[in-house]
């Protein structure tokens, strides 16, 4: 007489089933993805905008101020804010800054109706939408903290990290469709709309806890996120290491535009496919995050800074579109898990009073990362070469990691990073919910 199957493995075998199956964050979740489609289609829009309101002769100005607006004033609002949101939950946090988001987002297109939207009032509203961006952020990771156990958090911060590249695959697409049909404006409409829904979605899924008493007494501190890292050496470092490989990547957004035209005398067909090859890459790396999660996370998160640097030699070294496109691909694979194990390697070194507030201050410091490695690709892409210069950042990427690797092998560099530690008393909590 025949057996009978065996029941199906998948998906409760996956490490993201503890995630999309948690109580809690499975509500969250459908807010998180139409708020990332909202944010991949503002790529667009932001820009647009931005040309269709600057004076002629301005636009190239303007348009970078935009978008500078759009990303830069978080670090502000870290240190800005951090006396008045210290103690509140990940949640929380996070509903701020969507409701921050959800009304400066929605005056743009209120102004527009009203017949005063000029190129100043814009940029001044896409400023006071990004000012809680770093402590939305760190209050997405708290969150995945405080609910799930340590075993957990690297499948969770994948999850959040797929959400958005699977949004900028689709949303600035979409968003095309959207401006040729009703214009830039109404795009950003739809993004504010997308937070309102996010901020909704924290408030009705996630039950509201009581406040957190600091006993470091550093709540009160604007800068208490820059001292809870400065004490940390093992944050420290990662934020080094995470402001330094960032930085390196930026001559890219220069120096890749100008190798694809000049050096290789191609069009902006082919400059899309570069970049077409680096987002499917890293949402398959994404996909993939999540296995790691039994690897010691130091060694990991070097090893893709290293990784990520091989896989970019071959655009400095000359080598055909065939080969380079490929290359670029494996970049983007490589770099997805990045921003993942690097989070958890906060989640893991900080408690949870202190999280919130070094992680605000972690965004506060990378967000400008790659903004001054795009401003130093200038000069060193007129002076050296696309070619060169992608070659000096190739191989600088893989020298940090190098240097990395090496300073976390002298003693008390960092904490013990061991696969498959136990967890706490907290984790075992959370993993009993």
């Amino acid at each position: 007489m025949p057996s009978a199957p065996a029941p199906l493995r998948f998906p409760r075998s996956s490490p993201y089933w503890p995630v999309v199956s948690h109580p809690l964050l499975r509500r969250v979740l459908p807010g998180l993805a139409v708020s990332a489609l909202g944010d991949g289609m503002a790529l667009v829009a932001v820009t647009w905008l931005a040309l269709q309101l600057a004076p002629p002769g301005q636009r190239g100005t303007w348009t970078a101020i935009a978008v500078a607006a759009y990303l830069l004033p978080s670090a502000a609002g870290s240190m800005i804010f951090g006396r008045y949101l210290a103690g509140l939950s990940g949640a929380q946090l996070a509903s701020w800054d969507a409701r921050l988001r959800a009304v400066a987002l929605a005056a743009i297109p209120a102004a527009h109706l009203a017949g005063v939207l000029s190129i100043g009032l814009y940029v001044a509203l896409l400023a006071a939408a990004s000012l809680l961006r770093s402590w939305g952020t760190a209050g997405r990771f708290t969150l995945i903290a405080e609910l799930l156990p340590r075993r957990h958090h690297l499948p969770a911060n994948a999850v959040l990290g797929i959400l958005g590249n699977a949004a900028t695959i689709i949303g600035p697409p979409l968003a095309g469709v959207l401006i040729s049909f009703a214009g830039p404006v109404w795009v950003i409409a739809i993004d504010a709309a997308t937070f309102a829904v996010l901020a909704l979605t924290y408030r009705l899924a996630i039950p509201t806890p009581k406040t957190r008493t600091d006993p470091t007494g550093t709540a009160a501190s604007r800068t208490a996120g820059f001292e809870i890292i400065r004490r940390n050496r093992s944050l420290l470092g990662l934020l080094v290491l995470t402001f330094g490989f960032f930085l390196l990547f930026g001559p890219f957004y220069v120096a890749m535009p100008v190798l694809v035209t000049e050096d290789l005398g191609a069009s902006a067909t082919t400059l899309g496919l570069y970049y077409t090859a680096f987002g499917a890459g890293s949402l398959l790396g994404g996909l993939a995050t999540g296995y790691l999660h039994r690897w010691p996370l130091w060694p990991t998160t070097i090893g893709i800074v290293v990784g990520f640097g091989v896989a970019m030699l071959p655009l400095g070294l000359g080598t055909p579109v065939g080969l380079s496109l490929p290359a670029f691909a494996l970049a983007g694979l490589i770099w997805a898990p990045y921003p993942s194990t690097s989070m958890a390697l906060f989640q893991r070194s900080a408690t949870p009073v202190e999280l919130p507030r070094a992680l605000a201050a972690n965004g506060a410091v990378t967000v400008l990362a790659v903004p001054l490695g795009t401003l130093v690709g200038g000069p060193l892409t007129a002076g050296l070469g696309a070619r060169r210069t992608l070659l000096l950042c190739a191989a600088a990427t893989i020298a940090l990691g190098v240097v990395a690797a090496g300073l976390t092998r002298l003693p008390g560099r960092t904490a013990p990073d061991r696969a498959g530690a136990p967890d706490g008393p907290r984790e075992r909590a959370a993993a009993g919910s």
